[in-house]
């Protein structure tokens, strides 16, 4: 089958461009065709970095940072060159807290470090200060989570949003190593919206 016979299937949005219609949960998982899904946000907006983190604060408060990234990226393809490294940065983080809230607490825990290296010091620190980002506190917030959510025993890729923690979960051993009992750790479950980060304390 040819590119064009295979592209004709394709969901695309009102510009044409290739785009899964697929509805999608508050975390970007994709749901069954017909389900009430949360809605997409746009693509290609262009915002002024006031504008950019308002909504992105907007939607990690609502627990959404998978939404929030959308918004991240937006702005990274439409700012200057010189702020990529803080946009790609930010949206790291929303993507990690994505990935550990959905239960990938292994790639959340990588992701939330990538982040946290790019805000560190990196070259977009300075609009970083100009734009009223608490990069230092962002930074410690994203490095605390990967730790707390690293400990947890999930498969990278998996997806176990929903799962809890056992109370009393343990992994021994017998010390005669005859009789072995394993009882796998459970995954951190991290909330998105108990977790979201202020990435302005002082504004909305």
């Amino acid at each position: 089958m040819n590119r064009t016979a295979r592209d004709r299937g394709r969901d695309r949005d009102e510009e044409g461009r290739a785009r899964s219609a697929r509805p999608r949960d508050g975390l970007g998982r994709p749901l069954p065709y017909g389900a009430e899904g949360v809605p997409r946000q746009p693509e290609g907006v262009v915002r002024t970095p006031d504008e950019t983190l308002r909504e992105a604060q907007r939607l990690l408060d609502a627990g959404m940072p998978f939404h929030a990234h959308e918004v991240f990226e937006d702005a990274w393809k439409s700012g200057p060159g010189s702020e990529r490294d803080l946009w790609q940065g930010l949206a790291q983080l929303a993507v990690g807290l994505t990935h550990a809230a959905r239960g990938n607490t292994a790639g959340g825990a990588r992701l939330l470090r990538r982040g946290a290296a790019r805000l560190a010091g990196g070259p977009g620190s300075g609009a970083a200060a100009a734009y009223g980002i608490d990069a230092v506190g962002l930074v410690a917030w994203a490095r605390e989570l990967a730790e707390r959510a690293g400990e947890g025993g999930a498969v990278e890729g998996a997806d176990t949003a929903g799962v809890t923690r056992p109370a009393a979960a343990v992994d021994s051993v017998a010390v005669d190593r005859v009789a072995v009992e394993r009882v796998p750790v459970g995954p951190v479950v991290v909330d998105a919206a108990a977790e979201a980060p202020r990435l302005r304390p002082d504004r909305p």
